[in-house]
């Protein structure tokens, strides 16, 4: 290839000058999805114009050099960083949390249908720490910053307040039950006598069903935040998700990716800790890729419409909440 790039010096100025493109390399030539196996130029496009629409001179040529050209769209490229930097206004997609949290995605700009007033959402473990019925660990009017605390924000980069959440329900706690505190309490005097490492402790079983895990947060000032979502746009409506719909997020960690819906209305046991599992119904599993830090993304179809909220997930799956459920449980509107 050392020719290739030896030409590639000598050309990539000519064709920096034909218009949108912003970069140059050498590769091979693809026709459709398929590799020719022939060298040639790639000139990456921020867009890919019609031919029509340019004028003679602005159409890059099918060889330049003697060596074959292949125009790429590759959209805007941007410093991957972005996604968990303070940005204002913030938007859809870049980290935010509560301010004892870590950090997970800002999913979208949405309104509470009571008052109007614009609101952030994202889950109940992105925004109110992971607060449940058996333990609140958030409380309404806290600090929400972007970026959340574990990318670098600090009580200076609040841009709104916890609002309004849905708790979780654990499927298996420690009962604080009067009676129970009692007896493990006698018990465990009995046990020291004869296993001083043993205790006696007893758990109560919930029977709650989790069918979301999301938040809202009212921002300070509308100015600090912006609806587009980054990457992917303005939303264009609501619809529900269906098996082999192809879906979409644009996420904190893992940025933009897609991937076709495998169920819906699955139950399916989830881990919010390496010591706590909770089961949760009535979810959508998808192919979509995601990871750590991608909860909270919105899901979106091809047309751009809400599908669902991200909020869990594996090295093979990604799991999230109907936007329905959400909306209905939040009283928000897009």
């Amino acid at each position: 290839m050392d020719r290739y790039f030896k030409s590639l010096k000598k050309t990539r100025g000519k064709l920096f000058g034909f218009p949108n493109v912003i970069g140059v390399g050498v590769g091979y030539k693809k026709t459709g999805a398929e590799s020719t196996g022939e060298p040639s130029f790639v000139v990456y496009v921020q867009n890919k114009i019609p031919v029509e629409h340019l004028s003679r001179n602005q159409v890059i040529p099918g060889k330049v050099n003697g060596l074959l050209t292949d125009v790429v769209e590759i959209g805007v490229v941007k410093m991957l960083g972005v996604r968990t930097t303070r940005c204002r206004p913030c938007q859809p997609g870049v980290s935010i949390g509560h301010y004892k949290s870590t950090a997970g995605t800002f999913g979208a700009v949405v309104k509470d249908k009571q008052t109007g007033d614009l609101m952030i959402l994202s889950n109940n473990h992105v925004l109110a720490n992971g607060s449940s019925f058996q333990e609140a660990k958030a409380k309404v009017g806290d600090p929400v910053l972007q970026p959340g605390p574990y990318d670098g924000g600090t009580l200076d980069d609040r841009v709104g307040t916890l609002y309004r959440y849905v708790p979780l329900g654990k499927n298996v706690f420690e009962s604080d039950c009067p009676i129970a505190t009692a007896v493990a309490r006698g018990g465990n005097k009995i046990l020291g006598l004869v296993r001083q490492n043993y205790e006696i402790r007893f758990y109560k079983r919930n029977n709650t069903e989790n069918t979301v895990d999301c938040a809202i947060a009212k921002v300070d000032a509308q100015d600090l935040v912006q609806a587009k979502i980054l990457e992917i746009g303005e939303i264009t409506g609501v619809a529900e998700a269906e098996p082999g719909m192809v879906v979409q997020k644009s996420g904190r960690t893992s940025g933009i990716s897609s991937g076709e819906i495998k169920s819906v209305g699955t139950t399916l046991q989830v881990e919010m800790s390496d010591e706590e599992k909770v089961w949760f119904t009535d979810q959508v599993v998808t192919e979509m890729s995601s990871q750590p830090g991608d909860s909270g993304s919105l899901v979106l179809d091809r047309d751009r419409k809400v599908v669902g909220l991200l909020f869990a997930g594996s090295d093979k799956m990604t799991v999230f909440n109907r936007i329905t459920n959400v909306i209905d449980r939040l009283g928000v509107e897009f």
